[in-house]
């Protein structure tokens, strides 16, 4: 057995929130994906200086991450976001490109794909292979403060009990090249592909997750613990648990309320924590059904809500929710933010309204220009 790496935690002494929103780059014209982020980066090095370190590459030419500071509350996250958005935006419409911000693409062919220069990302395709080459995902991640690494495990395995919530909301993912899948995400599908993504492990223990890293370093799985891609992992060098669970969110009013909901969410299970309960938690199989189920059914899931197997149409169990953490969201300034949840299950969600639109004009490039569309 190797030794166990030990893996310091950074720790937050308050719940502070990070965002990291990526964007797929589409033709203005046809709609189809553009492999110019590497123009784009060169761009907004020039115009934009100010802005090193919140535009990110990614593992394909056609992505763009944008990424916030540390933030204290929700709006204070959305306005860092909308920012950069700005100026971004500038640099992509004289590039003749858009940025389209839902989970998948519906027509877009994964061979045409170009690889983002660098050691990492090539070492990734060469163990990957097809899979890796497949992903033409884009995700949501939300990052909140812990201020004690002994909490973070607890939260995030009773975090996994509202992952179907957060899927079924977000969900952005319907078409694949040139299919209607007949998931709400098939995203989610598509990333659990890769040796180290997916639904996290369960651990009780922080040692426990440092023999796990150890295990993983040892076979060569992986060299650094950030290769780890949990749907929800810890972030030990950020002192943060991140939230990647969401496909990619289309508009500005949308990722409000999902940033809100997770920060709710987290600090919530924290304080319960700190009081002293012992966190609800589901076993593995049910949790992966609720995935899948979330995945498969959007916000017409019936999904699991306890270890006793009791179930509840989501959108159902989502108002109660809300209702329960409004105390928080008024301590986290987010009551406006969090209300926005329910507009979301009022006027439907992103994969519904693509949906929508492939319904009326049968037509996938009229899908990406509704998607681009909600941007404005």
């Amino acid at each position: 057995m190797p030794a166990n790496t030990l893996i310091g935690f950074r720790g937050s002494p308050t719940p502070t929130l990070g965002v990291e929103w990526e964007f797929a780059l589409t033709d203005k014209v046809t709609g189809d994906l553009s492999n110019t982020a590497a123009d784009l980066f060169t761009e907004v090095g020039v115009r934009h200086p100010g802005l090193a370190g919140k535009v990110h590459k990614e593992l394909l030419r056609n992505t763009v991450e944008l990424v916030t500071g540390i933030c204290n509350t929700t709006s204070e996250a959305v306005a860092d976001l909308s920012h950069t958005l700005h100026a971004v935006r500038g640099v992509v419409d004289e590039l003749g490109v858009d940025l389209y911000g839902a989970g998948t693409h519906p027509f877009a062919e994964w061979s045409t794909q170009l690889l983002t220069e660098g050691h990492r990302y090539a070492e990734l395709i060469e163990r990957t292979q097809w899979w890796g080459r497949q992903m033409l995902i884009w995700g949501v991640h939300v990052h909140v403060g812990i201020d004690h690494r002994d909490k973070v495990l607890p939260i995030v395995s009773s975090l996994l009990n509202y992952y179907p919530h957060l899927l079924a909301l977000s969900a952005s993912s319907p078409m694949w090249a040139g299919q209607d899948t007949g998931y709400a995400s098939n995203r989610a599908m598509m990333f659990q592909q890769l040796p180290t993504a997916g639904l996290p492990f369960q651990f009780e223990k922080w040692s426990q997750f440092e023999a796990f890293v150890a295990d993983q370093k040892t076979t060569g799985i992986i060299d650094h613990i950030n290769e780890i891609r949990w749907d929800i992992r810890p972030s030990p060098h950020l002192g943060t648990i991140e939230v990647r669970v969401c496909d990619g969110t289309t508009n500005l009013a949308e990722l409000s309320a999902m940033v809100a909901l997770i920060h709710c969410l987290v600090v919530d299970l924290d304080r319960r924590l700190s009081a002293g309960e012992e966190l609800p938690q589901m076993a593995p199989w049910l949790v992966q059904e609720n995935k899948w189920r979330a995945a498969r059914y959007g916000l017409d899931a019936i999904v699991v809500l306890d270890s006793q197997c009791n179930e509840r149409l989501v959108t159902d169990d989502l108002a109660g929710l809300l209702l329960r953490l409004e105390p928080v969201a008024a301590d986290l300034r987010c009551l406006d933010e969090l209300a926005q949840v329910a507009a979301i299950v009022e006027r439907g969600n992103s994969y519904q309204r693509q949906q929508a639109v492939y319904s009326q004009t049968h037509d996938m490039r009229e899908v990406v220009a509704s998607v681009v569309s909600e941007l404005e």
